[in-house]
C-alpha cells in the first residue's frame, strides 16, 4: 500500500490526517453492505428512509457497473485479504475479471473505459479484449461526454506499457485537448456540439474538469507530453481560484471564460475524492502543487458552513459511521433545481451574471441523505495511491 499521500497530509495537518484515516476506514466498512454477492456487483446507492415504524434505515437502489469498476479501481490499493472483503471473496483483479466478462454486453462508452482502465490497472490478461469493446463504444468523429472522453484517455494512458494503443492514445489526446472554447482553461460538458442544448452549452460541471485534468495528468507521467500537462494545471488552477471560502468546490461552471455558474450542491466526493485523486495526480506529474486547495476541500467534510449552527458547529455530520455512509451533498433545496436553471440560462447571454436574490432566498442547507459506491472508490484512490511517473 502506498501511504506517501497520507503521510504527507499528516506533516501538514495531523487533524486533517485523522479525519482522513477515519474516512478510509469508514469506506472499507460501508462498500461490504453496497455489495450484492448474488449478482456480484454493487448498488447504485444507499438512500436514507424512514422505516414504516419511524426508525431511520438505509435502502439498498439499483446496481451500477460505473461504480463497480471505479470500487476496483481504488481498492486495488489496499492488501488482498482486505479486498476480497469488499468484492465478497474476490481481490479486485478478479473482480475486475468480472467486470471484463460482461463487456459485451455494455453499451455505455464511460462504462467499457472504466473497466478497461481496472483492466490495466489491475493487470488483468483480457485487456486487450477490454479495450476493444472501448473501441467499438468509441465511434470516431462522434461527440462524447468530456467525461466519457477523459476516462478513455486515462484507460489508454495505463494501458500503453503493455498494449499498442499509441494510435487511439493520439486520437483521444487530441479529441480532449481540442474540446476546450477558445482560450478557457476549462472543459465543457461535451467534446463537440450535439450532446447538450444550446441554452446550456456553455454549463460545465466540476466532474468536467477533474477527471480531464488527470487524464492529462497521467499521460504526461506515461510519458512526457508538457503541452498535456499545461492544460491540466491551468484547468486545476483555475477550478483552485475559484474554489469556496469555506473549501467548497464548486458545481458548475461557465466553460467560455471560466467563471462560477452555480456553486451548489456542495459534493461529498469532491472534497475528500475527486478532488484530491485529480490534484495528487497533477502534482505528481511535476505540475503545481495544490495541497493547500486539497487540505481546504478535505476540512470542510468536517466544518461544513453550510450547516452551521450559531455557535458554528454543524447541525447534522456528514459522515455517519453508524450508517456506513458518507452523506452525499449539501444543497439549496430549491424546487426543481430552479437557481441551477435560472443561472444556466442567465449566464448564456450575461457570463458573470450573479442573481444575487436567489442566494438569499435559496439557502443552501438541505442534506442528500445518500451513498453511492464510487465515493468510497475514489476516496481510497485518492489517499492511498502513489506517483505515476
Amino acid at each position: 500500500m502506498n501511504t506517501t499521500r497520507l503521510g504527507a497530509l499528516a506533516h501538514e495537518d495531523q487533524s486533517l490526517h485523522a479525519l482522513a484515516e477515519r474516512l478510509l476506514a469508514l469506506a472499507e466498512a460501508g462498500l461490504p453492505a453496497m455489495y450484492l454477492p448474488d449478482d456480484e456487483t454493487f448498488v447504485f446507492t444507499r438512500a436514507g428512509v424512514v422505516s414504516p415504524e419511524g426508525t431511520p434505515v438505509l435502502e439498498q437502489r439499483g446496481t451500477s457497473t460505473r461504480y463497480a469498476a471505479i470500487t476496483a479501481l481504488g481498492a486495488r490499493f489496499l492488501p488482498e485479504d482486505r479486498q476480497r472483503a469488499l468484492f465478497g471473496g474476490h481481490t479486485a483483479q478478479e473482480f475486475t475479471g468480472l467486470l471484463v466478462e460482461r463487456l459485451p454486453g455494455v453499451v455505455n462508452l464511460g462504462d467499457a473505459a472504466l473497466i478497461a482502465w481496472a483492466a490495466a490497472e489491475t493487470g488483468h490478461p483480457k485487456l486487450a479484449d477490454a479495450l476493444d469493446r472501448v473501441a467499438a463504444l468509441d465511434v470516431p468523429g462522434r461527440p462524447q461526454y468530456t467525461v466519457e472522453a477523459a476516462w478513455v484517455l486515462s484507460a489508454l494512458t495505463a494501458a500503453r506499457a503493455v498494449v499498442d494503443v499509441e494510435e487511439r492514445l493520439a486520437a483521444a489526446r487530441v479529441r480532449l485537448l481540442a474540446a476546450r472554447v477558445g482560450d478557457s482553461p476549462l472543459f465543457p460538458h461535451a467534446t463537440e456540439p450535439g450532446l447538450v442544448p444550446g441554452y446550456r452549452s456553455h454549463v460545465a460541471c466540476f466532474a468536467d474538469q477533474t477527471y480531464p485534468l488527470q487524464a492529462l495528468a497521467r499521460l504526461h507521467a506515461s510519458g512526457d507530453d508538457p503541452q498535456a500537462l499545461a492544460a491540466a494545471d491551468a484547468c486545476a488552477a483555475r477550478i483552485c481560484e475559484l474554489q469556496g471560502d469555506g473549501g467548497q468546490w464548486w458545481w458548475h461552471y461557465d466553460a467560455r471564460e471560466g467563471g462560477v455558474v452555480e456553486g451548489y450542491p456542495v459534493y461529498s466526493v469532491h472534497q475528500h475524492a475527486m478532488a484530491p485523486t485529480a490534484l495528487f495526480d497533477l502534482a505528481e506529474a511535476g505540475g503545481t502543487d495544490f495541497g493547500a486547495a486539497i487540505r481546504r476541500g478535505l476540512r470542510w467534510m468536517k466544518d461544513v458552513p453550510e450547516l452551521a449552527d450559531p455557535t458554528g458547529n454543524p447541525r447534522e455530520s456528514m459522515i455517519r459511521e453508524d450508517f456506513g455512509v458518507t452523506w452525499r451533498k449539501v444543497y439549496r433545496g430549491d424546487p426543481k433545481k430552479a437557481v441551477r436553471a435560472a443561472r444556466g440560462l442567465t449566464t448564456r447571454v450575461a457570463p458573470h451574471a450573479r442573481l444575487a436574490p436567489l442566494d438569499r432566498i435559496f439557502r443552501p442547507g438541505a442534506v442528500d441523505r445518500e451513498c453511492r459506491p464510487y465515493e468510497f472508490g475514489w476516496m481510497l484512490f485518492a489517499w492511498l495511491g502513489g506517483p505515476q511517473r
